[in-house]
């Protein structure tokens, strides 16, 4: 039962309160340090990467750690050196929040700063954003302004959906007139279609089968829809190039077995972009033959997308300047924070009508 914190210096959360197990919590509020932020939430939204951590144990034990990375709110502190922002600013924030003074990030990767995937904070090394407040380190660099033009609800969706799937883009390096491969149109894989088609693609081709997703597919740009349940990928995909298979790919749904079908159906030369959560699975399977026995030219990068102030600005200015439309993904709206847990249980068992949820608790 949910029920605000009456405690001075506590804050209430849902969270992950073993492998398996979610609850509400009682906890310290967090301590701001000077370069960082402490915001309230203003709108949240469950990701089907917390539904793993919780019931699959992806990224092994956590105990009452508060979920959630996708969010926005607004500032309710700032340490002394935050120049750029200040108390009662509406704020956006991405799901991966780097230390951008780190070594890996002077290297090109901030989203690994201090170690393999260490961007990504929220919900995974600190509480995340199911709170009633949350923490954001290095403020000036991690945080932007909130446009007056964009909601809330929709200022969730550029936290992580809009920079993961646009970074699978990205990590394809689709170029005008490639013909590309999305796998999985959930809401990351839809942000990959809108992306392929901003970046020129002649013929994108979505896999899923849920009908409210393969119609925003369409939507978002989208040639030709195919799903696993009528046949291996690859066959429906060399059908349909006549076949030559394609230029491009981006993963961003399945298992660990769909890089086979991916790669049966790639050009030499080509090129696979996942940014999928491998939830479960210890080996990715890569067929050798198809693979040109290791020699193919078929080249495969997985990654975890950028974070950072400049980065969600400029996906921002999309929706600004009418580029890029996101509210087909909001599907499901629940207002008041305590509809997290019903959120959250949404997204784990997947409605047929359900794209993503968002809980709004203020506009």
């Amino acid at each position: 039962m949910y029920d605000m914190s009456s405690i001075p210096g506590t804050m209430k959360g849902y969270a992950m309160i073993k492998i398996g197990e979610t609850g509400w919590v009682e906890k310290p509020r967090p301590t701001c340090g000077p370069m960082d932020a402490i915001l309230r939430p203003l709108a949240v939204a469950p990701c089907t990467s917390d539904t793993h951590t919780v019931w699959k144990g992806s990224i092994g034990e956590r105990h009452n750690m508060v979920l959630g990375h996708e969010g926005c709110g607004v500032v309710d502190e700032v340490g002394s050196q935050v120049k750029d922002f200040k108390v009662g600013d509406r704020v956006m924030v991405t799901a991966i929040t780097p230390d951008w003074c780190s070594v890996e990030a002077q290297g090109g990767y901030p989203m690994h700063s201090g170690g393999m995937l260490g961007g990504w904070k929220f919900s995974n090394v600190k509480d995340g954003f199911f709170a009633e407040f949350v923490h954001v380190n290095e403020a000036d660099a991690n945080l932007a302004h909130l446009p007056k033009n964009i909601s809330t609800a929709e200022a969730c969706m550029l936290s992580d959906m809009v920079p993961t799937g646009f970074h699978g883009v990205e990590l394809a390096d689709v170029q005008f007139g490639d013909k590309v491969l999305v796998v999985g149109i959930g809401p990351v894989g839809l942000m990959s279609v809108a992306a392929c088609k901003l970046r020129g693609a002649s013929q994108i081709i979505a896999v899923g089968s849920r009908p409210v997703c393969r119609q925003a597919a369409k939507y978002y740009g989208a040639t030709d829809i195919i799903t696993y349940k009528e046949g291996p990928i690859d066959k429906h995909v060399l059908d349909l190039t006549n076949g030559e298979g394609v230029d491009k790919a981006v993963i961003a749904g399945g298992g660990v077995d769909t890089f086979d079908p991916v790669i049966k159906c790639l050009k030499p030369g080509g090129k696979i972009g996942n940014v999928n959560y491998l939830g479960e699975g210890d080996y990715v399977n890569i067929p050798r033959v198809e693979w040109g026995v290791g020699m193919g030219h078929k080249q495969i990068n997985g990654g975890l997308m950028p974070g950072g102030r400049r980065r969600i600005e400029k996906l921002a200015d999309l929706i600004t300047y009418g580029r890029l439309d996101v509210k087909p993904l909001l599907t499901h709206r629940f207002d008041g924070f305590e509809h997290m847990e019903d959120a959250l249980m949404l997204m784990r068992n997947k409605a047929d009508d359900l794209i993503k949820p968002v809980v709004v608790f203020s506009e």
